[in-house]
């Protein structure tokens, strides 16, 4: 997630989260013990997007990114950065629906110049850019599923930044449906987003491998949404930011680039 409030606690440990390898893993077992459809091999995957997909920015990225909105808004790297964690609610739970909005809505709470507004969108949209940029072996594992027949749905707690560059980024095109929080009107663990995009892709919950690096409860928000979870290693290391992570003692895998080996070997368990 992109600029957690200053007031959540952000977790960059993550001594408590049990990681396997890809041979060890096993799962749904806590969830439908002796469940055929439990241990059937998923037929489609849920990922997250930052921290899983793309690098969880930093706090020195995030701190980067506020003063160049402090120089377009001719204010403070801490006034910048006070409005961003002061807007990241309305930013992400559909209160402000477009870039624009989000670029209107920061120029007026920093009560900057109203001509800022412009500059400051460009700025938004460039830096979303950035961010949805990843690496060449993610990309190839995606097609490897793909082409091994499993859907692939993004489901992210976004900015509408993020969710307007996102059919221009590279990793679009692997992606059957992408679910993003300021259009659904939620955050993460909000019941509603795990059933708009099981509803995307059309499958049944039991189907379902929700893979993501645990910020927003999302692991147990899949789990009661009746999916498996699997926990990857937050990309970008684990000083990336994390809003709302809680502890996770289901089983996890090293990144996103295991999922193809796991999925190819499900029936061998």
């Amino acid at each position: 997630m992109r600029y957690p409030p200053t007031s959540t606690a952000l977790s960059t440990s993550l001594s408590a989260i049990s990681t396997h390898p890809v041979s060890d893993v096993l799962l749904g077992a806590s969830l439908g013990q002796g469940s055929a459809a439990r241990s059937s091999r998923p037929t489609a995957v849920i990922l997250d997007l930052f921290g899983t997909l793309v690098t969880a920015p930093s706090a020195v990225e995030r701190s980067a990114a506020a003063t160049q909105f402090a120089e377009v808004l001719r204010v403070s790297s801490a006034v910048a950065e006070s409005a961003l964690s002061c807007s990241w609610r309305a930013r992400h739970d559909g209160q402000l629906r477009s870039t624009a909005e989000v670029a209107a809505h920061l120029v007026a709470h920093c009560k900057a110049p109203v001509s800022c507004v412009n500059e400051l969108e460009r700025l938004l949209a460039q830096l979303a850019r950035d961010r949805l940029q990843t690496d060449v072996t993610l990309l190839q594992a995606l097609k490897e599923l793909r082409h091994g027949g499993v859907r692939l749905a993004v489901l992210s707690d976004a900015s509408p930044d993020i969710a307007e560059a996102w059919s221009h980024s590279g990793l679009a095109p692997h992606f059957d449906a992408a679910v993003f929080s300021c259009r659904a009107g939620a955050v993460k663990p909000a019941p509603q987003l795990f059933s708009e995009a099981l509803g995307a892709l059309g499958v049944a919950p039991e189907q379902v491998l929700y893979c993501g690096d645990g910020g927003g409860d999302e692991l147990a928000g899949a789990e009661r949404a009746e999916m498996r979870a699997v926990r990857v290693e937050r990309r970008g290391g684990p000083h990336g930011l994390a809003f709302g992570e809680t502890a996770w003692h289901g089983r996890a895998i090293p990144e996103v680039e295991a999922l193809p080996s796991l999925l190819s070997t499900w029936r061998e368990r």
